[in-house]
């Protein structure tokens, strides 16, 4: 069990997870097996402009989760980075 319950993605299965979806591979659950992952925000289609809110990685079979931050098309917009040049 992760934090306040939630049981969550060992670190090597929610990096394995994260990368299939940067990639836009089909999401198999790393800990059952199964290809019952869902994802939110709904994958956007290639074409759009993605955008840089949290995404959810949840199987409905073993309930474990995982979540990150797409990374930015341009390192200097990302949330993680010191520098901001609008501010």
């Amino acid at each position: 069990m992760g934090r306040r319950g939630i049981k969550e993605f060992r670190a090597p299965e929610a990096l394995a997870l994260v990368a299939a979806d940067r990639d836009r591979k089909p999401l198999v659950c790393p800990s059952c097996g199964t290809e019952s992952i869902t994802r939110s925000p709904k994958r956007p289609s290639p074409s759009a402009t993605p955008e840089l809110a949290r995404i959810d990685l949840h199987c409905s079979k073993c309930g474990r989760s995982a979540a990150y931050l797409p990374s930015a098309p341009d390192p200097s917009r990302s949330p993680e980075s010191p520098y901001h040049p609008d501010d």
